[in-house]
């Protein structure tokens, strides 16, 4: 995986933690999904890099 992938995807689950948060403040349901949304997009776009990574190898 590339460092700018990396920092992408870490930026990308970075701004679901936040939303996140915020729609708890806020009481805001749909802001709290969102972020989780953002969050798992992040997550599965990290694996897929790491399993090109691995099959490289």
């Amino acid at each position: 995986m590339s460092t700018g992938d990396k920092v992408k995807n870490t930026g990308e689950k970075l701004k679901g933690t936040v939303k996140e948060a915020a729609g708890k403040a806020v009481g805001n349901e749909r802001l709290q999904a969102e972020g989780k949304v953002d969050q798992s997009k992040a997550d599965l776009k990290q694996a897929g890099e790491h399993a090109k990574d691995a099959l490289k190898d």
